[in-house]
């Protein structure tokens, strides 16, 4: 069993503050990832850094 990075619930109502797209968890790095743009945004300490700023490119490492 994996464990969430953010609660389920709160994920399903989560958007890309960039474009506005669907968010998914990625384990390693811990990111959340949009599926529309790509941008990928750091989760520190279990609290996802929602700026897009701070977002790399999913094919970044």
């Amino acid at each position: 069993m994996t464990k969430n990075l953010i609660d389920p619930d709160l994920l399903a109502i989560m958007q890309c503050p960039d474009c506005g797209g669907e968010l998914s968890e990625r384990a390693e790095p811990p990111a959340l990832v949009c599926a529309d743009c790509g941008l990928q945004y750091p989760v520190r300490d279990g609290i996802p850094v929602m700026l897009v700023d701070e977002a790399t490119k999913a094919t970044e490492s």
